[in-house]
């Protein structure tokens, strides 16, 4: 959404108008594109922080247990392995070490996720990919390292899927656009745009920021996992899974 300023006569009348990589999950308590164009707004933006050991912070006890519990809270279906949320625990438990290792030495390998379809307004629906809940875990450590970072880039007229960002505040944002005598509204929406994300942009992108490798070829396999409907895997390929 976007509002434009009208002129200062508008203004003026309507000024007055519509006022340790070990036991991380023990205990559930604890708490081709080469373009320079940007996704984000605010390129003065200082991103110097020392990201080369990012995937140890990634992987960190604490982290990690932050990360299974939103999972957990989250609940959601399992993905094509079929584990159920009831057995998560007890799987990082059993096979902690072998995940961390093999994501430390660049070997882990992420699922196909599972595709189904959400039904929608007027009888259309929307494809959704459903990873299985260790790579969920996964993913969610990645995001709460990555997201503090990014943060800082966004846009402050940026209100989706962001942290205490919501439509209310957007809304509030709007009256005080009409309040300071912005009249016109301009609705715009960018059709299907996570299925038709291009990879290697996003990936460059990425790379201006985040300097350890690992976490840039994780990222990469999470995109290239694939997608598994009805039993038959289909290569993802401008897909943002």
């Amino acid at each position: 959404m976007k509002i434009t300023k009208n002129t200062s006569i508008c203004r003026k009348q309507n000024k007055d108008t519509i006022t340790n990589r070990g036991n991380s999950v023990e205990n559930e308590r604890h708490g081709n594109g080469q373009s320079d164009s940007r996704m984000i707004e605010k390129d003065n933006t200082n991103t110097n922080e020392p990201t080369e050991r990012m995937l140890e912070k990634i992987l960190s006890r604490d982290n990690i247990n932050q990360a299974y519990l939103k999972v957990k809270r989250n609940k959601g279906a399992g993905g094509v392995d079929n584990m159920e949320i009831e057995e998560l625990l007890e799987h990082l438990k059993t096979h902690r070490e072998e995940i961390l290792a093999s994501l430390l030495k660049g070997s882990y390998k992420p699922q196909p996720v599972k595709h189904v379809e959400i039904p929608k307004e007027k009888g259309k629906t929307r494809k959704l990919g459903i990873p299985t809940l260790t790579d969920r875990v996964i993913q969610q450590a990645t995001l709460q390292i990555l997201s503090p970072i990014y943060e800082k880039q966004f846009s402050e007229s940026s209100y989706g899927f962001r942290p205490n960002r919501g439509c209310h505040e957007a809304l509030k944002r709007c009256q005080e656009y009409s309040n300071q005598g912005y009249w016109y509204v301009i609705d715009m929406d960018l059709e299907k745009f996570f299925d038709k994300v291009n990879q290697s942009m996003l990936i460059e992108i990425l790379s201006r920021t985040i300097k350890d490798n690992r976490v840039i070829s994780l990222i990469h396999k999470f995109l290239n996992a694939g997608i598994m409907d009805r039993g038959i895997f289909i290569k993802s390929e401008m897909n943002a899974i």
